[in-house]
């Protein structure tokens, strides 16, 4: 009787393991592995050189009447090989990007599929329905829960609800104190092991679906939670709607699509995540088949310095007139910046974009901007725009070059879908589009790329509150997935312990360097020069820097960083290269040997260079212009002070 027994719980565990499909799948260098577990739920493991980094991670996505991915049925399998190139519309880190993972697509009963992708530098994964039902399906919820083997220290974001401008400073949390209870997190998040990598995780190509965002669960692990697709709306003023009523489902939409993408850049060294493209490498082709008119470039913008140039060149009342944006469009031509931006005032009141200012003549300075070779750009709040969707028409027949729309602060499917709409139709009009108070990037900058940035950052019109030791994170999380409108070039510097500013005087924390610096190593297809001209005319040598740096790049090359301490990046646009350095307020100076091996050994070469001076750390206005004949053998020495900076053009 015994062995009876034995031989039959033999046989119910051998049947319990071949019920659990094991499978595996490595990236095109062997480095990265996930091993999935298909149980009574799917669930995944993420390793990098054998080491596990996430453990017994889960997903599954619940419609109205049932949940996909609860006790699944595996159907089949296939794995295929995938190596090419891409060619972005507005190249922010390369002209070129090689696009290369080994994909598994696993397809279940029930008419849907998982579709995993391992690259050399990451894993993503996106659901993929093929349902049947002529109505729309609702999806309820959708499950994103990830696992940490040991205490991690998390980098978030933490806004205090869903109505935010992804504007929150960075909190450091240790993942075992995350609580449930606490805020929430936006993606991005970034996760140190403590050991040598570094996990980011986003999200892309959102379309018709809200943006995920991340909370802890108690148990050394993080969920996924999602606003719920608003019904109606109340009126709250001129930028903004109270939401008056919720539906139960997150998304109503067509049963036979692809979801986004959940996506995880895994790093070695820190530096990698600076220079990765995987929002690029899994978002959708773009919509545009003629994408010639669309221009990045820089842009001379009013409303930080508060419309308000001064001086002996200054003959007129300064504001929002038309005197004082000729003065800008005099200003942007001279240095060669494409555009100037008309912020809140040009028109006579937010609601109405047909009526401007009366002290602004918008037809005369289209008319004098094209005379200068400088384009207009307007800005709009998004829900005057919502209410006069032809407005895109009228503009480009007025001869507005692009549109910068503010205060959308959510990310629910109504709003992912206005964002959407607008792109779709500005493009129509040839008109590019900047978007403020927003998410930060999702993917459909891709799909169309008339969307040339984003806000969706502590930038610099935070005054005080943007500091270099929050803002050192950016190249490493936020620019990490996308182009950042943060709005950088402040000509009055100060260090955090003697800061005082505001508009008209506008002032920024961290060195005169630095502001320099920020110029090559943020990225945005639209780069603004935030401050007043007059400053910059007087410091012309400043000015001739920053309005000779590009806003798209051939080659990205992240020379040293640490994550929420220093970064130095190379770049090239043709066969000149740019460095940028930026660090924090920890160090009182650090000092870096980089070498030129990146430049061509049968050049020689002059590089120009701005420093922080040698009493930056006290006053730090203070700066150092200097010039050096280099070659690719050389070595060059980087010192930089706290909240300091480094910026040099190589030719």
């Amino acid at each position: 009787m015994k062995k009876i027994v034995l031989s039959f719980l033999f046989c119910i565990a051998f049947l319990s393991i071949c019920a659990q499909k094991q499978i595996e799948l490595t990236s095109p260098n062997g480095e990265i592995k996930v091993k999935l577990n298909v149980g009574d739920k799917i669930y995944y493991s993420i390793l990098y050189d054998n080491e596990t980094l996430l453990k017994d991670n889960y997903l599954a996505l619940s419609l109205k009447n049932t949940t996909l991915g609860d006790k699944p049925k595996l159907v089949n399998q296939k794995q295929i090989k995938v190596s090419e190139n891409l060619t972005p519309v507005v190249p922010l880190k390369y002209s070129t990007v090689k696009n290369e993972y080994t994909q598994l697509t696993l397809n279940f009963k029930g008419n849907y599929s998982v579709e995993f992708r391992a690259f050399n530098d990451g894993i993503a994964y996106r659901f993929t329905t093929n349902m049947k039902e002529k109505n729309d399906i609702e999806v309820m919820n959708e499950e994103f829960a990830v696992n940490f083997p040991s205490d991690y220290l998390l980098h978030l974001q933490q806004p205090g609800g869903f109505k935010t401008a992804y504007e929150e400073a960075y909190t450091h949390i240790e993942s075992q104190d995350w609580k449930a209870e606490d805020k929430m997190s936006t993606l991005p998040i970034l996760i140190d092991t403590k050991k040598k990598y570094k996990i980011l995780i986003s999200e892309t190509n959102v379309s018709d679906y809200p943006c995920m965002f991340l909370k802890g669960n108690n148990k050394n692990g993080i969920v996924s939670a999602f606003p719920k697709e608003p019904l109606e709306f109340g009126e709250d003023g001129d930028r903004s709607q109270k939401l008056t009523k919720e539906a139960e489902y997150i998304a109503k939409t067509i049963g036979k699509r692809d979801f986004p993408w959940r996506y995880f850049v895994i790093s070695k060294e820190d530096k990698q995540l600076i220079s990765n493209t995987m929002s690029y490498k899994l978002a959708p082709k773009s919509e545009l088949k003629d994408v010639s008119w669309i221009k990045p470039g820089k842009v001379s913008w009013e409303w930080w310095n508060d419309a308000s140039p001064y001086g002996p060149d200054v003959n007129f009342e300064a504001g929002y007139n038309l005197d004082t944006y000729k003065y800008y469009i005099d200003f942007a031509s001279k240095y060669g910046i494409e555009y100037i931006i008309m912020d809140e005032g040009w028109a006579e009141t937010t609601r109405d974009p047909y009526t401007p200012n009366p002290k602004v003549d918008v037809h005369e300075l289209i008319r004098y901007g094209k005379e200068k070779n400088v384009g207009i750009v307007l800005w709009l709040t998004w829900l005057t725009v919502e209410n006069n969707m032809e407005l895109f028409k009228t503009f480009s027949e007025w001869g507005v070059k692009g549109v910068k729309i503010d205060f959308m602060d959510r990310s629910d499917q109504w709003m992912m879908n206005y964002y959407e709409r607008v792109a779709k139709e500005a493009a129509k009009y040839n008109l590019f589009v900047d978007y403020h108070g927003s998410i930060s990037p999702k993917g459909l900058e891709y799909k169309y790329p008339n969307i040339i940035s984003y806000e969706g950052v502590r930038g610099m019109e935070q005054m005080g509150g943007c500091y270099p030791d929050n803002s050192v994170y950016f190249p490493f999380m936020r620019n990490a997935v996308g182009a950042m409108d943060y709005t950088p070039g402040a000509m009055i510097s100060m260090q955090p312990n003697v800061y005082c500013g505001n508009r008209p005087n506008s002032a920024s924390i961290g060195t005169r360097a630095y502001q320099l610096a920020l110029f090559v190593i943020f990225e945005s297809g639209l780069q603004m020069l935030a401050d007043n001209p007059t400053l910059y005319y007087r410091n012309a040598d400043c000015t001739e820097f920053i309005t000779s740096v590009p806003t798209t790049w051939d080659e990205t090359l992240p020379l040293e960083a640490k994550v929420g301490e220093y970064a130095i990046v190379a770049k090239r646009k043709g066969d000149k290269w740019y460095i940028g350095g930026m660090t924090n307020n920890k160090e009182k100076e650090r000092t870096f040997t980089i070498n030129l091996d990146f430049l061509n050994s049968t050049k020689n070469y002059k590089m120009t260079s701005f420093e922080d001076g040698i009493n930056a750390s006290r006053q730090a206005m203070d700066y150092r212009k200097n010039e050096l004949q280099v070659k690719k053998e050389n070595t060059i020495q980087i010192k930089m002070v706290k909240n300091g900076g480094f910026a040099a053009i190589i030719e």
